[in-house]
């Protein structure tokens, strides 16, 4: 990283998606943080709010006031906080009167401050010290190493107590009279850039820097694959159309996506960027052991869904035993591995076509490894599933660690991207960095990303699919095929490790914090 200059970089970062999942924009959330921390001319907080709750007031952010509490009070404004992201602090009975009659006057204020552009909503301070525990299991452990718990959990934050639908709502409310949305503005003017994930459904201070880490187009282009459709294309379409207008910088996180933001929006083109997704560094060659696998499957098996399980019924401890002794015991152990959340663009019904063709016809011992959490309108996909699961052909599992994920990785036969649309698509890059072999559905985004590290196949054919797998797997020169991919596959995913990126978000914070403080005068 650069030296350090004079006046650090102060940027405000959304943390709400790093309260969700383990992989895709939780994680590039969480490695966005730590990177920026890694930056000595950065100075990073990030922004606690959610989707539906009301969040507990912090310490006060500008002035003096809060250094007027005791110690105990203020401690316990951050506890009420952390309690508040679960649920409802304690309060007695004139408090619920007095907070039931803020929280509607507040949604009361936000509107008729949209509406008059006059007033914003005022963000307050959390310290993180004493907490740390709270902020590194809440927002960073599913994603980094322990050994990055100083780094990260120690950061202070700012809090939003207004839900992020909220501010959706006040949005699309707006176009009841407006042409186009008009979105409440967040008082961040003690930041000199704010970066929102997604779109975000705000405005910022004429004083920040707005820009926003655009992951994909998908609600746009491919309403039809995404969960609560309408709502999702809406808020999605409307906050971007105000984060257009509002001025905002657009950080992609590839060139595709970039292409696509365009297409909707060609005026952005002179304010959009690539700035590739950062790989974690817990993925890496190691010589781990091909006797791990059968443990970790077991021990992250998914659990038991409301309407249908993922793994088969036993009458006894004694016959589950046996069955995955059975099953999990072949030597040598032969997978192929899909690493993505179960809904419908991830095309998992084209690998499980293919995966059923190579065992019938060529390799009727290699196993199906899923990797993922439940999305959305994954019922047909599951049911796909079953049969082979009863069988202990194919196996689910949700919520492994990266230490375990790396050797899933490296042991497994190919990985195997079949999506019909990303907008980075880790699982391919950490396959690349782990010493595997991936198998790609060519799409732009993949050729984009991968390169040459990749073998390709068309998502929309089940015998292309098993073309390629015939080709990287079973041919005569498939040995040699491998050798060149894990080669390739070691620099193509070198490009995305930390230290190649960060320099790239250091250059680009400059330059617009450079050009919003000419703009403003």
């Amino acid at each position: 990283m650069k030296k350090e200059t004079n006046t650090k970089i102060k940027v405000l970062l959304e943390m709400r998606p790093a309260l969700d999942g383990f992989a895709g924009i939780p994680q590039e959330v969480r490695l966005l943080f730590r990177g920026l921390r890694k930056i000595d001319s950065v100075d990073v907080e990030g922004l606690l709010q959610v989707s539906n709750r009301t969040l507990a007031r912090g310490t006060k952010a500008r002035g003096f006031v809060w250094k007027k509490l005791s110690p105990a009070r203020k401690f316990n404004r951050y506890s009420r906080v952390i309690v508040s992201m679960a649920e409802k602090p304690y309060e007695n009975v004139l408090h619920v009167v007095l907070n039931y009659i803020q929280i509607q006057s507040e949604k009361i204020r936000i509107k008729i401050a949209t509406i008059t552009n006059v007033g914003s909503i005022q963000l307050t301070r959390f310290e993180s010290a004493t907490f740390e525990d709270f902020t590194w299991r809440t927002l960073f452990s599913k994603t980094l190493p322990a050994s990055d718990f100083n780094l990260v959990s120690s950061a202070d934050h700012r809090i939003c107590s207004v839900p992020w639908n909220t501010l959706h709502k006040v949005g699309l409310d707006s176009l009841d009279w407006r042409g186009t949305p008009k979105y409440p503005m967040l008082d961040t003017r003690d930041f000199n850039v704010f970066i929102g994930q997604t779109p975000y459904p705000g405005r910022v201070n004429k004083n920040t820097a707005f820009v926003i880490r655009y992951h994909d187009a998908i609600p746009v282009f491919m309403p039809h694959t995404i969960a609560d459709k309408s709502k999702h294309q809406a808020t999605h379409f409307y906050a971007l159309m105000s984060n257009v207008d509002s001025g905002a910088w657009f950080a992609c996180v590839s060139e595709a996506t970039r292409q696509d933001l365009i297409k909707i929006f060609p005026k952005v083109v002179d304010r959009a960027v690539t700035i590739y997704n950062m790989v974690s560094h817990h993925y890496f060659k190691e010589n781990s052991s091909l006797e791990r696998i059968p443990g970790i499957i077991r021990s992250r098996l998914s659990r038991v869904s409301p309407d249908m399980d993922f793994k088969p019924k036993f009458f006894t401890l004694r016959e589950e035993e046996a069955f995955y002794k059975k099953h999990l015991s072949s030597k040598p152990f032969r997978y192929l591995l899909i690493v993505s959340t179960i809904e419908p663009r991830k095309n998992h019904t084209r690998l499980l076509a293919a995966w059923e063709v190579i065992k019938a016809d060529i390799d009727p011992d290699i196993k199906l490894v899923i990797v993922g959490t439940l999305g959305w309108d994954y019922q047909q996909i599951v049911k796909g599933f079953s049969s082979w699961i009863d069988q202990g052909q194919l196996f689910m599992l949700n919520a492994v660690p990266a230490p375990d994920l790396r050797v899933l990785y490296r042991h497994a036969t190919a990985t195997v991207c079949p999506s019909l649309g990303e907008g980075f698509d880790f699982s391919g890059v950490e396959s690349m960095a782990s010493g595997g072999v991936t198998i790609a559905s060519d799409i732009p985004v993949h050729r984009e990303v991968y390169e040459d590290a990749a073998e390709y196949f068309d998502p929309y054919a089940t015998m292309s699919l098993v073309n390629a797998l015939k080709k990287v797997l079973y041919e005569q020169d498939a040995p040699q095929v491998q050798e060149f991919m894990r080669q390739r596959g070691e620099v193509v995913s070198s490009r995305y490790l930390p230290e190649n990126i960060l320099p790239q978000w250091e250059s680009f914070l400059r330059n617009v914090v450079e050009i919003n403080n000419v703009s403003k005068f």
